[in-house]
């Protein structure tokens, strides 16, 4: 039975193209430094997109990007777009295609779904269909169906729908990428790795100094600015990505990339992280102790208040508390605590911190003199730089331009 659309023969081509289009999904606010990211790595039509960056490459560049980007959630790799305004449209469109150049039925699968649209405004119920069509060709052609599986599946799709655009794509990741791998233990409000390796790249961070987070809860940032400031690919700790299920998977080009260290280099300073919390801390020492990167990592039990600079020039970020579990007013201490500390103890010090609370970050008391909209799970925040100076800011400021 043949297609009418002409997405049998791009699918048959799927896995021998020696370059082919990529998307590489990020959080909103970090798309250029994805995009910084993927031109350094070498790929090609870097292009810009909502919470996205667009790009092309060969097989080695699929693997890269998997392997290096530590602002990427995921790689896809589309197989065909079309325009659907409904879910029955959706559902044909999916079903023209010949499956078995694809999947066969002893394979297990899985779809996931990204929508910005009014038409469709339910995206479980968009997997729902997809799952469907895919299931039903197999069904009428095979009179059999490969199994859909949520752990550990063949082939992961994706199905991303803007409008009444729809594109079907391919996720060469499998587990999102902020599943790093070095993570053990968690507290009830861990960074996301890929935001906190988002923020420290907008904040400038690239292993220049002492590094200091004091509220460092499960050592997410200290971990990911370990790994920027020795450049070590993020990647190399999972145990897995999903093109090692494609049939084209060529084991030895991984490997090689893999194995390859040649562009890591020595970090001479210490990574210092703190929390009030004990239970926290030993949070981070195992986390730490994972990612083996304790020759590199500091870490103790400490309040802000009782902080001493490690050095004169040492580098900050932190993520401290929003106040959603702690009353208004021990969250606008904690954060005046903070900006006390920052004037009184870090002289020549630069500071950036994340929070969604705009009350409380003004009681900071410092004016941010850069600042970024990012989001934290569901919650809008300010990423914002202090820089930390004595005397008069209009004096700091001229010497600084002079």
């Amino acid at each position: 039975m043949k297609t009418t659309s002409g997405n049998d023969n791009k699918i048959k081509k799927f896995f021998v193209e020696k370059e082919f289009p990529m998307i590489a999904k990020t959080f909103q606010g970090l798309e250029e430094i994805l995009a910084e990211e993927l031109t350094e790595l070498g790929a090609n039509n870097v292009q810009i997109e909502r919470r996205a960056v667009s790009f092309s490459g060969d097989k080695t560049m699929l693997y890269k990007a998997n392997l290096h980007c530590r602002t990427a959630l995921r790689i896809l790799k589309p197989i065909f777009s079309f325009e659907a305004d409904n879910t029955d449209e959706l559902y044909t469109k999916i079903k023209s295609v010949e499956w078995d150049n694809l999947l066969k039925v002893n394979n297990t699968f899985s779809v996931d779904a990204t929508v910005f649209s009014d038409e469709f405004q339910h995206s479980r119920f968009v997997t729902y269909r997809v799952k469907d069509a895919i299931v039903d060709w197999f069904s009428e052609h095979f009179n059999d169906r490969p199994s859909i599986s949520v752990e550990d599946p063949d082939f992961v799709f994706n199905i991303h729908i803007a409008g009444n655009h729809c594109t079907l794509s391919l996720d060469s990741s499998g587990e999102s990428l902020h599943k790093r791998g070095y993570r053990i233990g968690q507290t009830k409000a861990p960074l996301n790795e890929v935001l906190a390796a988002g923020m420290l790249m907008l904040a400038g961070w690239k292993g220049q100094s002492d590094f200091l987070d004091p509220m460092c809860g499960s050592g997410t940032l200290l971990i990911e600015a370990a790994l920027i400031a020795l450049n070590i690919p993020p990647g190399i700790f999972r145990a897995s990505f999903a093109f090692e299920k494609w049939p084209d998977f060529d084991k030895m080009l991984f490997d090689a990339l893999y194995n390859d260290d040649s562009q890591e280099r020595p970090f001479e300073y210490t990574i210092f992280g703190s929390d009030i919390s004990a239970h926290a801390v030993k949070i981070a020492e195992q986390n730490v102790k994972s990612s083996g990167l304790s020759k590199y990592i500091s870490l103790q039990v400490m309040p802000i208040e009782k902080l001493e600079p490690p050095s004169a020039n040492c580098f900050i970020v932190t993520n401290p508390p929003y106040g959603e579990r702690l009353p208004s007013k021990d969250i606008f201490e904690l954060y005046a605590n903070l900006g006390s500390l920052l004037k009184r103890k870090f002289s020549g010090c630069t500071a950036w911190v994340i929070s969604s609370n705009e009350e409380a970050l003004k009681k900071i008391g410092l004016k941010p003199s850069q600042r970024y909209r990012l989001m934290n799970g569901p919650l809008e925040c300010w990423f914002q730089q202090y820089e930390l100076f004595s005397g008069k800011r209009n004096d700091y400021l001229q010497k600084k331009n002079s």
